[in-house]
């Protein structure tokens, strides 16, 4: 067994059974390609790599052998590989992704010229009407030429599809190779909610009591994160609206910050999406904030609680499919049930995903979901959970 067959589906398997042509073009990015096929086969993809004559000056070819399990293609030669792999046949490969992708290559494959490997692979790709994905990396001045934006908006009119580049200093960065893999999956995954716009609320919000001090929910905010994540790799045009996380937040995600339930009530004017989820946890109550910072030296101190506005039924004005987060603890499963049902009716929710916080345990929950059309469970990674609430969604809202 090929030592890469030891790290296959060790993620998911939402790529099983998907084939992915890796065009490695000769930008210093091309450093990445490893780590990226190997994340991709972590997924459950099938990986042929293809070498430009300048990539191979940056990364051999027997270092992609080992992280793919398969020959590098370096040359056309008889076995017309183009042909054999992109060609229009079913067994054809899924997708041809171009990762990193240098301006010489965008502007060849954009006029149709095929004097490389990787370049004659995108003309058959596009002949096929193969789904084809390009990570550009290069200096910034060199992407911000004139014909190289053309070249690039004439390969989206073709249905070429662009993950990064990222604009820092003098460099379009080659996006991160998690930004990569997540829009590889939203090519070839289930697109179940592609067309929908969905918005998701998550963190903690921060009620200042002085300068210094707030009083806040426990919370990473992973769970949102993850929720945005599923939805973006299942087709949905997502935001992220996002309080105090302890969590990275995805950047190829846009994303508006807040820090307390005021200002998150502002924000909710804005919220025209067709789907609103909200896993956040706002404060119930607030304090009045002192001026200043309060001194450290008193025996106690006496902060006066008023309630704060309950943002879920601000949204729930809006024409949405809106699904409610409520946590408890040690109150069991029937009673969790419950209190779901009775958030359900008493705001009209959609969906009310519910969870007992003896449950939650790190990057792990358990939580009950509950709707018009009944109820279900499901426990596992946060990832898993975000997976499954999008799968009872979509049967919710038919």
């Amino acid at each position: 067994m090929h030592p890469s067959e030891s790290i296959r589906c060790t993620k998911s398997t939402i790529l099983s059974g998907k084939r992915v042509i890796l065009g490695i073009t000769g930008s210093i990015a091309a450093v990445e390609s490893l780590e990226l096929a190997r994340e991709l086969i972590r997924h459950g993809a099938e990986i042929q790599a293809v070498m430009t004559s300048d990539a191979l000056k940056i990364i051999t070819a027997h270092t992609m052998e080992f992280a793919t399990g398969n020959p590098v293609i370096l040359d056309i030669d008889g076995r017309v590989q183009h042909v054999s792999l992109l060609g229009d046949y079913p067994d054809k490969a899924d997708m041809l992704l171009i990762a990193p992708c240098t301006a010489n290559t965008i502007s060849k494959i954009a006029t149709g010229i095929d004097d490389t490997p990787v370049t004659t692979m995108a003309t058959t790709a596009i002949g096929s009407r193969v789904p084809i994905m390009i990570a550009p990396a290069m200096h910034s001045s060199m992407y911000v030429h004139p014909v190289i934006q053309k070249n690039v908006l004439a390969l989206k009119e073709l249905g070429v599809e662009f993950a990064g580049p990222h604009m820092e200093g003098k460099k379009a960065r080659l996006a991160s190779i998690d930004e990569i893999v997540s829009n590889v999956v939203r090519e070839l995954g289930r697109g179940d909610y592609r067309g929908k716009s969905i918005l998701i609320i998550g963190g903690s919000s921060e009620e200042p009591i002085d300068d210094m001090r707030i009083m806040t929910n426990k919370g990473t905010g992973e769970t949102a994160v993850q929720l945005a994540l599923a939805s973006f790799e299942r087709g949905a045009d997502v935001e992220l609206w996002m309080g105090r996380a302890s969590v990275p937040l995805p950047s190829f995600i846009p994303t508006k910050r807040f820090n307390t339930v005021g200002d998150l009530l502002k924000m909710t004017s804005e919220a025209e999406h067709d789907i609103v989820i909200v896993p956040a946890a706002l404060s119930d109550y607030a304090p009045k904030k002192s001026r200043g910072k309060i001194p450290s030296g008193n025996e106690e101190i006496v902060l006066h609680l008023t309630r704060c506005p309950k943002i879920i039924e601000s949204l729930r004005l809006k024409k949405c499919v809106l699904v409610g987060f409520k946590a408890e603890s040690g109150i069991g499963e029937k009673e969790l049930e419950r209190r779901a049902r009775s958030r359900l009716k008493a705001i009209g929710l959609d969906m009310v995903v519910a969870n007992d916080l003896i449950d939650v345990k790190q990057h792990e929950t358990k939580v009950v979901m509950v709707s018009k059309k009944g109820k279900s469970t499901a426990s596992g990674t946060k990832r898993q959970v975000a997976d499954a609430v999008l799968d009872e969604l979509a049967r919710v809202a038919k």
